[in-house]
């Protein structure tokens, strides 16, 4: 199998073939905001979004990057994790290139003088990008693997603003080919069962970023967050069964172009927030009843594209 054991191109596969371990990724909070929930665009941020701005994992911003980093390893350590020498600092709440210049240098510049971080990714929106800020991105991709992780959702323009994603795939496209002038890794984070999207029109994005020159994808299944404006709309909302949500998992590794690597296939949201779909909390089952079905049906990354 081309991809070791798995069907499919794994993060972890693609971290053991560049870095030669196994390396985690640390969540970091850098203290941003999001033009969605600052005014600049709106103030209620995208419609499925909790208050901690995707980023509910995060360590939250009470201490310096270089302590975060620290703190998270320390953490890992603790929970019985047989961490390596080499991590990946990931800028994950909110919008992590929406701020002045010289505050992200600085975030940037301290995350990768750590001796601990083998890559730098950072998560933000297509929206969010000048000309200084590509170049600062630039210069960080000379120093360490640099990545991007832009939240498109969806290429479908009807859902987006539903879920009042607030730029229109025009900018998506812009900042893509941007960030290929740089060679930046561009990592694409879609939710699958996003209200009024059918199978069909799921598979149309993942068609579509076959052919956007994406490094990574992230396959977010819906969940409905307390506290959400989504949360008002869950009696009208199709929530998926574990199994229609396989069956759809199967589906995109089978039409995904096999050169992307897949950074996530499902998610399980803070229990304390999450209302719907409760099974989803069952991250493992989910993933090994995932991998009883392609080898069953004997499906891998792009089968369905021959």
């Amino acid at each position: 199998m081309r991809w070791g054991e798995k069907p499919y191109y794994s993060l972890d596969y693609y971290l053991k073939e560049k870095f030669g371990e196994k390396v985690y990724k640390i969540a970091l909070d850098g203290g941003m905001t999001c033009p969605n929930r600052d005014g600049s665009i709106d103030t209620r941020g995208c419609i499925f979004c909790s208050e901690g701005g995707s980023g509910d994992f995060a360590v939250h911003m009470k201490s310096s990057v270089s302590e975060q980093i620290e703190d998270a390893i320390n953490l890992l350590q603790s929970h019985g994790k047989k961490t390596g020498s080499k991590f990946i600092a990931y800028f994950q709440s909110y919008s992590n290139t929406y701020a002045p210049i010289d505050y992200l240098r600085k975030l940037y510049m301290e995350a990768l003088s750590s001796p601990h971080i083998a890559a730098l990714s950072i998560g933000t929106r297509p929206d969010c990008f000048s000309d200084e800020i590509y170049e600062l991105l630039n210069e960080c991709n000379q120093i360490k693997p640099t990545w991007i992780e832009l939240g498109l959702q969806t290429i479908h323009e009807k859902t987006a603003d539903f879920i009042r994603r607030g730029y229109p795939l025009n900018t998506f496209e812009e900042t893509v080919k941007r960030l290929h002038d740089y060679n930046i890794d561009i990592i694409v984070h879609i939710i699958l069962g996003l209200p009024g999207e059918s199978d069909d029109d799921i598979i149309k994005t993942i068609h579509y970023l076959n052919t956007a020159g994406i490094q990574g994808i992230k396959l977010q299944l819906l969940h409905i967050l307390k506290g959400t404006d989504l949360a008002d709309y869950m009696p009208k909302i199709k929530i998926y069964t574990e199994d229609e949500y396989i069956k759809l998992l199967v589906r995109c590794i089978g039409e995904l172009s096999p050169d992307i690597v897949i950074h996530r296939l499902t998610g399980d949201g803070p229990k304390n927030l999450l209302l719907a779909p409760s099974w989803s909390s069952n991250k493992r089952h989910v993933l090994n009843t995932l991998a009883h079905t392609l080898k069953e049906e004997k499906i891998y990354q792009g089968k369905f594209l021959q």
